[in-house]
């Protein structure tokens, strides 16, 4: 039989997400998909760690928002979101929290009463708030063992400075001094109608979009914004740090760039995907299928709301550390002096595409999206004008940007192993 021709898209046409807003002036953004008897709701507050005034407070009260309300407890919270197939997520970032729920169509009605009691009346009790902090800090502490932990948060500190707000991390003990009044404070500043926006998709009819704005509409009004405003960067481009009895090296290597609004952003992701974002990258072919240096390397581009920036990722045995760094700073440079052949780029292209397109296989994937676009200042437009920019993106292109951000001296390096 003969295989089909292979297709990539050259349009991708999503639906725009329909803006609403409650009578407090939270955005409610509408994905309506009534094929799906499904709905997704996604409560997205300004709140994340750069927000947080006392150490670990805002991961904590994200976290703690199921753990009793004022009319259910946290188990009932539990058994009655089990009960109706329902369940619900928390993912807090360097800027926001996420809160999503998602139900089937015909419990939607029961789940949202749950929901009500989680975003709106949460009581942060005591008694949980020190089995959450003991837990954490036992977790924390297990973690910073690993190479990779720490290289993650060395690399932070070197790419914006340790006492930044995207760069700083905290002792472990600082959870002994974690109190719920810190909790509540954080709460009651930062999940407000002004700091929120709400995404939601599936099976979004008259009623349910209903019940969604009788709640969003209950989150309390703001006092003008009291953030800091967020500090300049403070990059220190080499850390090597020894940890005993490391049996591998952690390498990070990148640079600070630019957020997702800028015009370099998308040509910098096809380069990153051909360094380092796919299984046949170059790092990929180098260092593992060549050098056996390592299972696998990893290249991206990171957005934060206030900036962006390069991260490289990879473990090697400890032995192979300084050859493994030679063979990255080799791949860097043929990027810089070597013209990419057409048919790698065409190939990256094409996982690129082929990736989005599987990202945005539903109303959840479009949900997420949607969402990043929001808050990057974009509608669902920018889908299109970001799978135009990544097929018009050339050789040419891609070795400049390569010679513009990837100098050598530009680069942050860390290392953390044993080198004894």
């Amino acid at each position: 039989m003969k295989q089909p021709p292979l297709t990539i898209p050259s349009t991708i046409d999503v639906r725009a997400a329909e803006k609403h807003c409650a009578s407090n002036g939270t955005n409610i953004y509408v994905i309506n998909c009534p094929e799906y008897e499904v709905v997704r709701l996604s409560f997205v507050f300004h709140a994340g760690t750069i927000t947080q005034q006392h150490p670990f407070t805002a991961s904590a009260t994200a976290n703690m928002l199921a753990e009793g309300s004022a009319a259910l407890s946290s188990q009932q919270i539990a058994e009655r979101l089990d009960y109706f197939g329902s369940y619900f997520d928390i993912n807090i970032d360097r800027d926001y929290a996420y809160i999503t729920f998602c139900s089937l169509s015909k419990f939607f009605e029961p789940t949202a009463d749950v929901i009500e009691e989680v975003i709106l009346h949460p009581t942060f009790p005591a008694e949980e708030v020190a089995t959450y902090s003991a837990k954490r800090r036992q977790q924390l502490s297990i973690e910073r063992r690993k190479v990779e932990t720490i290289a993650r948060e060395k690399f932070a500190h070197a790419i914006f400075g340790a006492s930044h707000p995207y760069g700083i991390s905290y002792s472990e003990d600082m959870y002994d001094s974690l109190s719920r009044e810190h909790i509540v404070k954080h709460y009651q500043r930062c999940y407000t109608a002004q700091r929120c926006i709400v995404v939601c998709s599936g099976n979004i009819n008259n009623k349910v979009l209903e019940r969604i704005t009788s709640i969003a509409e209950q989150l309390p009004t703001a006092e003008a914004d009291t953030d800091l405003g967020i500090p300049s960067f403070d990059t220190t481009h080499t850390i090597r740090h020894q940890h005993d009895g490391a049996v591998q090296s952690s390498v990070r290597m990148g640079r600070l760039l630019f957020p997702r609004t800028h015009e370099d952003f998308i040509p910098m992701q096809v380069l990153s995907t051909l360094l380092g974002g796919y299984f046949g990258s170059r790092l990929m072919q180098n260092l593992r299928e060549r050098n056996g240096y390592t299972y696998g390397a990893f290249c991206a581009m990171v957005n934060f709301q206030h900036t962006g920036y390069l991260a490289l990722a990879t473990q090697v045995g400890k032995e192979v550390t300084d050859d493994a760094l030679q063979e990255i700073a080799y791949e860097i440079e043929r990027l810089r002096t070597e013209p990419i052949p057409q048919e790698e780029l065409d190939l990256v292209k094409n996982i690129m595409a082929g990736e989005l397109m599987r990202i945005l296989d539903g109303p959840f994937g479009i949900a997420d999206v949607t969402t990043e676009n929001i808050l990057c200042g974009f509608d669902n437009s920018h889908i299109q004008t970001h799978l135009q920019r990544i097929r018009q993106t050339t050789p040419e292109q891609l070795q400049a940007l390569a010679k513009k951000y990837l100098q050598p001296q530009d680069l942050v390096t860390v290392v953390v192993g044993d080198f004894k």
